[in-house]
């Protein structure tokens, strides 16, 4: 099967205090197991049962007839990478090369962090904020729904999910105090290095 559940890399509660178990048993456990299992069953029986997420996304971005794949395949997508984006104590200044790439494409970590919070913000109704690559170039930017940078040519280092199901049960409509909390203590800048790779 091509679309599967991933295990969390980390134990449910290993977010905590910032983001709950709780919140994670919903947010892994049923809306992504949700995703997978319906795009598991929509791709069944067709030519796109064999090909890698990635592959049905931009395969099948901009076909009406085919959105509820393209919805279903994107978010498991985005989620799977979404888990490897956060660890226990990260967040806070990166290092390594993105940290001279953020430097010189941003002007300053912290030019980053407000961009990168303000995408999430401004993102009305559910959607990401993205950190991306476009000709060699770091780029803030923001998705709706289910759309995702791969689906546009994009490479993805780092997003942050802004579903209300992410971050309702612990920050209700506080939706910036969520994404201050992941950008300061939970960025996995190891991950985002080796995406950069």
């Amino acid at each position: 099967m091509s679309i599967t559940l991933p295990d969390l890399p980390y134990e449910k509660n290993a977010l905590e205090p910032y983001i709950s178990a709780r919140t994670l048993e919903f947010h892994h456990d049923k809306h992504h197991k949700a995703y997978v299992d319906n795009g598991s069953k929509l791709i069944a029986g067709t030519d796109l049962a064999d090909l890698e997420a990635e592959a049905i996304v931009r395969k099948v971005v901009g076909d009406a007839s085919k959105a509820g794949i393209f919805n279903n395949v994107a978010q498991a997508w985005n989620h799977s990478f979404f888990w490897k984006c956060l660890k226990p104590n990260g967040g806070g200044q990166p290092t390594g090369p993105i940290a001279q790439k953020i430097a010189a494409d941003f002007g300053s970590y912290e030019k980053f962090a407000e961009e990168l919070k303000n995408a999430g913000v401004t993102q009305f109704g559910s959607g990401w904020a993205w950190l991306v690559l476009k000709d060699g170039k770091l780029q803030v930017t923001k998705t709706a729904n289910a759309d995702t940078p791969v689906a546009h040519g994009l490479k993805p280092l780092l997003t942050i999910d802004v579903w209300e199901h992410a971050y309702y049960l612990d920050y209700q409509n506080r939706r910036p105090d969520f994404l201050s909390t992941v950008i300061e203590k939970l960025i996995n800048w190891d991950f985002v290095n080796s995406c950069l790779g």
